[in-house]
């Protein structure tokens, strides 16, 4: 089995609880699960068993009650009953957002909070933790022992605070996965990476692919295939849910901007113009985000071409498929030691691929270099050779 514990209860937790539960009770096809049945690691094998959050308004609920409230479909698996949300850590990470939020270092201070999510863990067996919580305004703090000293101290952010316990947790007890599913930068600060290395703990990050960003990566290596000239992109996304809301605020936006607009650089050789970005809040659209973008280019002779997207996007359960993946990935990475960061699984899963200097790259090599990694074949290659 592999034991997974999700950080942040939002609708991207619950689409993939309730997804992953459908999925093995066979209710669902498995679409927008990349590597389908693959993997040796089958959809049965994942067991979720924890929870965390810091809204009092889920604190203490369990899954299938938060999924009777919130999740857009019928059917709640009766499994999730014996999910129940335990409080998380906070460090502020709800700061500027209508919620009623309480971190458990709030009554006990951040050192015995995190001692007590780590026997949490122990007792649970946790292989894999899947980071979904809000975006964070955060920085890279670069050196393993000043990650160790501000955690401590109760100086480091949320996301980075769960990665360093993380850590305690595979040096003490047993080696885990950290998928770092958010903008924060876990497997591109070199001081996690070191940690991780060292503890026996694998790091996958960072911030999930989905949407349009995958999308954009695949015209950008179209352009640079076919030596067209990107004058400019502009690129913007509206959506409804608790992370665009979140998004509202500056702070937080500018993490979102790093990890979509590293991108172009990466892949065309050169930085166009762009504004690539998450740019606004429309309580209505919900999960269902609108997308638009626009690309202009130098074709032969110089003469001007551009092209437009348009898209409507549900924005929770394309991250929720990917986890499907990463939580299996998670316990192949764990049964090789392959400890640090992986890039092959970063460049395909993730905007901002660890660790820190990788390139991003087209979502279509990173694909063959995942399942090179992982030593598999695509189906269709093999057809092709007959």
């Amino acid at each position: 089995m592999i034991h997974v514990a999700i950080i942040g209860q939002g609708l991207v937790a619950l689409h993939f609880e309730v997804g992953l539960e459908k999925l093995k009770n066979n209710e669902i096809p498995d679409y927008g699960v990349p590597l389908r049945n693959w993997l040796p690691y089958k959809y049965d094998d994942i067991e979720i068993v924890a929870s965390y959050d810091v809204d009092e308004s889920k604190v203490g609920k369990t899954v299938y009650e938060l999924a009777k409230r919130d999740y857009p479909g019928n059917h709640i698996p009766g499994s999730l009953k014996d999910i129940v949300v335990s409080r998380g850590i906070h460090l502020n990470s709800m700061k500027g957002l209508p919620f009623k939020a309480r971190g458990r270092e709030e009554d006990k201070g951040i050192e015995a909070a995190i001692n007590e999510l780590v026997d949490e863990w122990r007792s649970l067996n946790i292989d894999v933790l899947i980071n979904i919580m809000t975006t964070e305004p955060v920085e890279p703090v670069g050196n393993a022992g000043e990650i160790e000293r501000r955690a401590l101290n109760g100086d480091l952010t949320a996301s980075q605070t769960y990665a360093y316990a993380a850590t305690l947790y595979s040096a003490k007890y047993r080696p885990v996965a950290f998928v770092n599913a958010i903008p924060s930068p876990i497997a591109n600060d070199p001081g996690f990476i070191k940690l991780c290395s060292e503890r026996r703990c694998v790091v996958f990050g960072d911030d999930g692919s989905t949407g349009a960003t995958p999308f954009t990566a695949d015209l950008l290596e179209h352009m640079y295939e076919r030596n067209r000239k990107v004058i400019d992109i502009a690129q913007f996304n509206i959506g409804g849910n608790t992370d665009f809301l979140a998004l509202n605020l500056p702070e937080r936006n500018i993490m979102k901007k790093k990890t979509k607009s590293a991108i172009v650089e990466d892949i065309l050789g050169y930085d166009a113009p762009n504004y690539i970005r998450p740019t606004g809040y429309l309580e209505p659209l919900g999960d269902k985000k609108f997308v638009a973008m626009i690309v202009e280019y130098y074709s032969f002779g110089e003469f001007k071409d551009e092209f437009y997207v348009v898209m409507r996007i549900n924005d929770s359960p394309a991250l929720a498929g990917l986890l499907v993946d990463l939580s299996r990935i998670g316990r192949i990475a764990l049964d090789r030691q392959a400890y640090g960061s992986i890039y092959e699984v970063n460049a395909f899963y993730m905007k901002r691929p660890g660790p820190p200097g990788s390139k991003a790259v087209s979502k279509y090599h990173a694909f063959q270099g995942l399942l090179n990694w992982l030593g598999i074949s695509d189906p269709r290659m093999q057809q092709a050779r007959r």
